[in-house]
């Protein structure tokens, strides 16, 4: 089977290509790049004013399956992720049962490859049960096809097992992904301490929660020689600590996400529990910090940590509200807004969704080498949108993003050349 996608504009990071070219795919494998392909027999796809990008990748997603697939299950989050131009994702352990064992990664791994759209790949928990006392069999699990390690959602607080973690996993080359908070400082808290906290009469986190804990964990990293990742980086000493650490040598990778590089604690005003998460929406310096990590290369990867919940688990008290908001569908947008605004090129933003997140978890992808799977992503970065969560592929629809005018619409997906998502 042949595809021409016809005249695009071929944006490839991780080769550091930019130009009007055509793409041609046999047999879901990228097979030629020019500026003119003609075969006779094969499906054409115009792409005349649009972006052909390799396929998005997203290393932080919870697709709740298995236990939890009333808010999401592998086939409607993939869905989601296909309509957001997302061609593979990574999903964290904190399912029910969390993916501690070698039967829950294969369950996730088996369902994805006869029922999901994109590519799927298990991240497995440090530690049994996310308890944060007792390390799993990791070496086990990344036989199996766990691409990376974390507690995600929980820090974990004893150092010595932290420490004992980054050992244990360094000779199967995959990364430890650390949810940087220190609870015993968070302590309860439901948002970012400050003003905005203050007169909303609700209890804050302050910032020193997430810092202590990052640098912990980066001296951890420096000391065993190991890789770590730290996820959703919200605060500007996080992001100092990271490019420090950089300086200094250190193995370590940082994410953000772009509700974090777009919102401020003040979307929290009205209690709206659609802008409660973990760690929470922080300051305008911290946004700015952000954004200036995200341009200077201190900050890696732009990731989703899509976190879908069913209605009744937000439509309640704001101290009650679970945390978190879904993101596989507006990502790319409030990415090219960061480009509309320049801060980053459209190059360093596709980056930063293509060949950074592979590059950080190993996987294949990323780019549209000739040889490579046709995971591709063609949008209109100029066509507008506005959210409308009753249109979202996914179950849920917790977004603080309602009813937002948006710029740039994936028109078409395709994973190993087959079209997954097409916009009409």
């Amino acid at each position: 089977m042949k595809t021409v996608i016809k005249k695009g504009r071929v944006v490839d990071p991780g080769q550091g290509r930019e130009q009007i070219l055509d793409v041609l795919i046999v047999d879901g494998i990228v097979a030629r790049i020019a500026e003119a392909i003609d075969e006779a027999d094969a499906e054409i796809i115009d792409a005349r004013g649009m972006v052909v990008a390799p396929g998005l990748i997203d290393i932080h997603v919870h697709l709740r399956d298995p236990g939890q697939e009333y808010k999401e299950d592998i086939v409607s989050g993939t869905r989601a992720a296909a309509a957001g131009g997302f061609t593979a994702v990574a999903c964290m352990p904190n399912t029910a049962p969390v993916n501690d064992t070698l039967a829950v990664t294969e369950y996730i791994r088996n369902r994805a490859l006869h029922e999901g759209l994109v590519r799927v790949y298990p991240i497995g928990a440090i530690t049994k049960g996310l308890r944060g006392e007792t390390l799993t069999e990791m070496g086990e699990l990344a036989a199996g096809g766990c691409v990376a390690f974390s507690d995600d959602g929980r820090w974990i607080a004893d150092g010595d097992l932290m420490r004992r973690a980054l050992e244990y996993v360094k000779p199967f080359g995959v990364p430890l992904m650390t949810h940087a908070e220190d609870t015993t400082v968070s302590a309860g808290g439901v948002m970012n301490e400050g003003f905005v906290a203050t007169d909303l009469g609700l209890k804050g986190i302050p910032w020193v929660a997430e810092d202590a804990a990052v640098f912990r964990d980066v001296m951890l990293a420096a000391l065993t020689g190991t890789r770590l990742h730290v996820c959703h980086i919200s605060t500007r000493g996080s992001v100092d600590i990271l490019r420090n650490a950089k300086k200094a040598g250190i193995g370590v990778t940082g994410e953000v996400t772009p509700h974090h590089f777009t919102l401020t604690e003040e979307a929290v005003r009205g209690y709206d529990t659609n802008a409660k998460m973990s760690p929470p929406l922080r300051t305008e310096e911290d946004l700015e910090a952000i954004r200036q990590g995200l341009a200077d290369g201190t900050i890696d990867v732009i990731a989703t940590d899509h976190a879908p919940h069913h209605r009744d688990e937000k439509n309640v008290e704001f101290n009650l509200a679970l945390n978190g908001i879904v993101g596989l569908e507006t990502a790319l947008s409030l990415t090219l807004a960061l480009v509309g605004k320049g801060i980053l090129t459209l190059p360093q933003a596709l980056a930063k969704l293509t060949s950074a997140p592979a590059r950080v978890l190993s996987l294949p992808g990323g780019s549209l080498r000739e040889g490579s799977a046709a995971d591709i992503v063609i949008f209109d970065p100029q066509r507008k949108w506005t959210v409308d969560p009753q249109l979202f592929q996914s179950k849920s629809r917790n977004t603080p993003f309602a009813g937002r005018q948006l710029e740039g619409v994936v028109c078409r997906t395709l994973v190993g050349g087959r079209t997954v998502f097409r916009r009409l």
